[in-house]
């Protein structure tokens, strides 16, 4: 174990590892692409949905399934059944990120659009406010706290399974982990995926703290 661990430092700190095409600079680059993006076009999907629902009540049994339909999806089985449907591309991958990331987004919509008192709605309905201003300037700011943290958590999850891509031919810092395995090189999988976990670490704290700080005078956030 202390050979691994000694052999892992000298790995992540050697200039080598960090430049050129398979350097660990440019694979991260690879992975953030591929989280960030894939985050983005769930975030079009689902909080549309989730606003829609959480506003008119309706289809609520929607928002409430899709967390367990997203914690039972197989990523990998879906990356392999759109790749033999679409072929070598980047395709697969994006479909079954976007694909984990849509229910945390649309259930913490939903969430934070039902958390919204009653009374306040029926205050701006009072005011005459027609139904779009009622969901833009009054419900949408209330519920944009819990909204971010499913932004976050749809964020971290799309991270840690990124690897996929390098299950394709594809880049990322899965690269390291299968090709590591591949090679029976121990030090390069554990590197992999250490490196993984150190970039879903950092981008949860990051948002955490940008989550306290816009929010700081609110009750925190529940998931």
């Amino acid at each position: 174990m202390y050979e691994l661990l000694k052999g892992l430092g000298s790995w992540l700190v050697s200039g080598e590892q960090w430049t050129g095409s398979d350097g660990i600079g440019n694979r991260l680059a690879e992975h953030l692409q591929y989280s960030l993006l894939a985050t983005l076009v769930a975030a079009a999907i689902a909080l549309p949905v989730g606003l829609l629902i959480g506003h008119t009540g309706r289809g609520a049994f929607v928002a409430i399934n899709l967390s367990s339909f997203g914690r039972a999806l197989p990523t990998v089985g879906l990356v392999v059944l759109v790749f033999l449907a679409s072929g070598l591309s980047m395709w697969p991958v994006y479909i079954a990120l976007v694909a984990l990331a849509v229910p945390s987004i649309v259930t913490n919509t939903y969430a934070g659009m039902t958390a919204v008192d009653p009374e306040v709605r029926d205050a701006a309905r009072g005011q005459g406010m027609r139904w779009y201003q009622v969901l833009f300037q009054v419900e949408l700011p209330l519920a944009l706290p819990l909204i971010m943290t499913g932004l976050r958590l749809a964020l971290i999850q799309v991270v840690a399974t990124a690897t996929i891509a390098a299950y394709v031919s594809f880049g990322g810092l899965g690269r390291y982990v299968f090709d590591g395995l591949a090679q029976r090189d121990l030090v390069q999988v554990l590197g992999g995926a250490v490196l993984v976990a150190l970039v879903a670490v950092v981008l949860d704290l990051a948002l955490s703290a940008l989550q306290r700080f816009l929010f700081r005078h609110r009750p925190a956030p529940q998931s």
